[in-house]
């Protein structure tokens, strides 16, 4: 099927924004797109009478009131989250630490819902945040219950981006990552995603078996050492069997 030019411009400027670029003059905006400015302004006043941006009293553009309503319905759809609310909160009650709920689109986690801890320094996660698959706990949890030759064709272009010296850069690396995540049934971002912060992610599953999410616990290195963190890994697991019996899973 035909791309719509007008269509595919206008979402190209929706998605210039983001958590680090809040607000954009016309200007900006043209350049960034390489479109001329009168084409863009046609496209933001588009937007804008739909209510997807909004230009403040400066002429400055944001995202919209409407994108927040969409999401919320979206994020309304996800049953996932209402399952899963009082044994993360109950998680993170126990640990103090920040709590995620990510699912997989495409080749990347999405954090779908998540529970701040009380003792957590981690701020850099919000809910509709993407995170890598190679680099993240969850990423890894959730690649590796993906079938082989859809993880083949997810892989084929994918961007091993290096954050740290400790991420994986290469597939042949991820992929005894995924087999040794898969047999012990828990993943590991070990400050790959970030200096100083580690995070295990265990899976969840739906009534038909299948992973459906991963639940992550995130520490930061200089507080929470390693036989801590090992025993939050089993209070980990607890908290994903428990999400995944209230999806309906039952163990064969």
């Amino acid at each position: 099927m035909p791309i719509i030019q007008s269509v595919d411009r206008a979402l190209t400027i929706l998605d210039l924004f983001d958590e680090h670029t809040r607000v954009l003059k016309i200007t900006e905006i043209s350049v960034r797109v390489g479109l001329h400015k009168s084409t863009v302004h046609s496209l933001l006043k588009t937007l804008q009478h739909h209510r997807y941006i909004e230009q403040d009293e400066n002429g400055l553009y944001r995202l919209g009131m409407r994108l927040l309503e969409k999401g919320q319905l979206l994020l309304q759809s996800f049953d996932i989250r209402e399952i899963a609310r009082g044994p993360m909160d109950a998680l993170s009650g126990k640990t103090g630490q920040t709590v995620h709920l990510v699912i997989r689109d495409g080749a990347e986690g999405v954090y779908i819902d998540k529970v701040e801890g009380s003792k957590a320094a981690i701020r850099y996660s919000r809910i509709g945040r993407r995170v890598p698959l190679h680099s993240s706990a969850v990423g890894k949890m959730l690649a590796a219950y993906v079938p082989e030759a859809e993880l083949e064709r997810l892989l084929e272009s994918y961007d091993y981006s290096i954050h740290t010296p400790h991420t994986i850069s290469n597939k042949s690396d991820f992929l005894k990552e995924l087999i040794s995540s898969r047999n012990a049934g828990v993943a590991y971002d070990r400050e790959e995603n970030e200096a100083g912060v580690r995070c295990a992610a265990a899976p969840v599953y739906d009534h038909s078996g299948q992973i459906t999410a991963a639940i992550s616990i995130s520490t930061m290195t200089s507080t929470v050492g390693d036989e801590e963190l090992a025993a939050f890994v089993l209070l980990l697991r607890e908290t994903a069997e428990q999400i995944s019996r209230g999806l309906g899973y039952r163990p064969r």
